[in-house]
């Protein structure tokens, strides 16, 4: 068995990967990795095939999993019902996107969403594991729409944290409605509830961009990741 149930202080029926479960969900994020590599090489005719990602660059898409998950865990503010107030975590799962492009930026937030959902589940269906895990983390990876042009992380941080907060309200929307504060309908609560800790957290990330050293410490790392 891969899931088993649990009912939680709120009395809802959550799943829990078991060992089993949090065995397939590595091998999945392994499998990810693996497919960033296949699915981002360049075939050139009679020519040997080259992968886009090198090794250090798949090390760096692996350190910014590794810091952002630091980062997730050391919340400022929790909801009881999910979504929490970090500082930058969403950042770092930004940064392969804008460093190796949309591609890159995509797989590494999803294996960052697997990983999360190994850490700290919370689970009442199968299609809201999916956009909550899969979907919402994934979306961080637009960060890459704007890698080549000038101010791209900003650009393309704004652009990926619409995303997952999209994700989110649809999430929200769909299956947590039934949570929604008196006197406010399940989509309108789950506009505002979203929007209190991703904005929250995205405006803090923003003021420090705008930074120039933080702009030029950022070009820099870019450069030295991408050669």
């Amino acid at each position: 068995m891969l899931y088993t149930e649990v009912v939680n202080d709120w009395g809802e029926l959550t799943y829990v990967p078991t060992t089993l479960g949090n065995i397939l969900l590595i091998v999945t994020m392994v499998l990810l990795f693996g497919l960033g590599i296949l699915f981002t090489s360049k075939n050139r005719k009679g020519k040997e095939k080259k992968a886009v990602l090198s090794v250090k660059q798949l090390v760096f898409c692996a350190m910014a999993i590794a810091l952002g998950t630091l980062l997730s865990n050391l919340k400022l503010f929790e909801f009881p019902t999910g979504g929490s107030l970090t500082l930058f975590s969403m950042l770092m799962i930004c940064l392969p996107g804008y460093f190796f492009g949309v591609g890159a930026g995509i797989l590494t937030g999803i294996a960052h969403g697997v990983l999360q959902l190994i850490m700290d589940p919370y689970v009442l269906y199968p299609m809201q594991l999916v956009i909550d895990y899969l979907l919402a983390f994934g979306a961080l990876g637009l960060s890459g729409l704007f890698a080549k042009s000038k101010h791209g992380l900003l650009k393309g941080y704004i652009v990926a944290v619409i995303g997952r907060y999209i994700f989110a309200v649809l999430s929200g929307y769909l299956f947590f409605g039934y949570y929604a504060w008196d006197g406010w309908k399940p989509l309108p609560y789950s506009l505002a509830y979203n929007a209190v800790y991703i904005f929250a957290e995205a405006a803090i990330t923003i003021v420090v961009l705008v930074i120039p050293p933080v702009q030029n410490a950022m070009a820099r790392v870019k450069k030295l990741a991408s050669e």
